[in-house]
């Protein structure tokens, strides 16, 4: 059921979440089942879906298809990055684009998903063009799963002021057994299996209509061959591509060059603040109440003396001043677990910090000026 004719039923058939959540939300469901890479939404309108799937953790890949280029366009804002996407970039990559074009053409752009999404499509579909649906999407598209949903024409009568159909776009409505005739004769004839089931419930009472949109779930029984996608393969694109965003990726070498600088950056200001305080003088009542993170961070006596300088950053795990500058050797920043985490090992975190952060003359610690921290 479209969003904007949804309003009109809800004086008498109220569903709670709204009608379309729960077909998204039904999709997402699925998502976190199977673990899709790529995902690509066919008639996606408005986006809304593809914008809930990009934050699954497990797609990389994001692709809507539409014969109305306007109203994606209107809404393909929704699908760009954050900027707290490129403060702290996910460790998966993640491209979404939207193309402009008809589910009844074949585009090379739409080979290799894992899963393809027909949510209020087929209902919308001229007669010639439902014909090339099925070879289009399960013979040469040939995911490993298709979502269908469409209304069920039988909860009609449930709903007020629909007559003939409950979108003047809709080209037909089908009863539970058309739709499950035509889902099992494409099957058949792909090599799917198909299970049927859909989302909102009837009233009590009226549980003979069945759901309000009917869902077939398609599942392909074998892997498409690379030698058959190739044989099918048109030999030009024939859909335009509207919009694309690549989101920052820790699989990226620049971004995450960026976020561990970042995060050097951090920890080791914090290291100095920490080690600063602890060379100020203390109130007497508190100076013998210390944490065993402070301790930790307690400079020796020796730390302070230019002399020892390149001994304590070579052998020591402890910060220390000398003159203006604090020094914090690479190996305590690097025991931090986020730190750890990002780079994997010492040699990989060396690498991404050269030329990015400044070090003493052996390179073995980061050098940080004290001038302003009296000001």
């Amino acid at each position: 059921m479209d969003k904007e004719f949804q309003e009109q039923f809800t004086g008498i058939i109220k569903f709670t979440p709204p009608l379309y959540q729960q077909r998204y939300q039904f999709v997402k469901d699925l998502v976190e089942k199977h673990k899709p890479k790529k995902v690509a939404d066919l008639g996606c309108a408005d986006c809304t879906l593809l914008w809930m799937l990009k934050c699954c953790s497990c797609i990389e890949v994001l692709a809507g298809l539409d014969v109305c280029a306007t109203v994606m366009k209107e809404n393909m804002h929704r699908l760009s990055p954050l900027p707290g996407d490129y403060l702290q970039p996910a460790e998966r990559s993640l491209t979404v684009t939207l193309h402009h074009g008809s589910v009844a053409h074949k585009d090379p752009c739409m080979l290799g998903f894992d899963l393809v999404t027909c949510i209020e499509l087929i209902e919308h579909l001229e007669e010639s063009e439902l014909k090339k649906f099925p070879e289009v999407v399960f013979g040469f598209m040939a995911p490993s799963i298709v979502v269908i949903t469409t209304p069920n024409a039988e909860f009609n009568p449930l709903l007020p002021g629909v007559i003939l159909s409950r979108h003047p776009d809709h080209k037909f409505e089908w009863n539970r057994a058309q739709f499950e005739s035509w889902a099992l004769e494409t099957a058949r004839s792909y090599d799917y299996s198909v299970e049927f089931t859909g989302v909102g419930h009837p009233p009590t009472g009226r549980e003979d209509v069945g759901f309000c949109t009917q869902i077939g779930v398609f599942v392909r029984k074998c892997p498409h061959t690379i030698e058959s996608i190739q044989s099918e393969e048109p030999t030009e694109a024939v859909y335009q591509t509207v919009f694309q965003a690549v989101y920052p990726s820790l699989k990226d070498e620049k971004c995450l060059q960026n976020a561990v600088v970042n995060e050097v950056i951090f920890t080791a200001q914090i290291i100095k603040q920490s080690l600063l305080g602890h060379l100020m003088p203390e109130p007497e009542e508190y100076s013998d109440v210390l944490t065993e993170t402070e301790l930790e961070f307690q400079p020796s006596m020796d730390c302070v003396s230019e002399d020892l300088e390149t001994l304590v950053v070579e052998y020591s795990m402890e910060p220390f001043v000398s003159g203006n500058v604090v020094y914090i050797p690479l190996t305590t920043i690097f025991s931090f677990p986020k730190v750890n985490q990002l780079c994997g090992t010492f040699e990989k975190f060396c690498e991404l910090i050269a030329g990015k952060i400044t070090l003493s003359s052996d390179g073995s610690a980061v050098m940080l000026s004290t001038e302003y921290e009296n000001e």
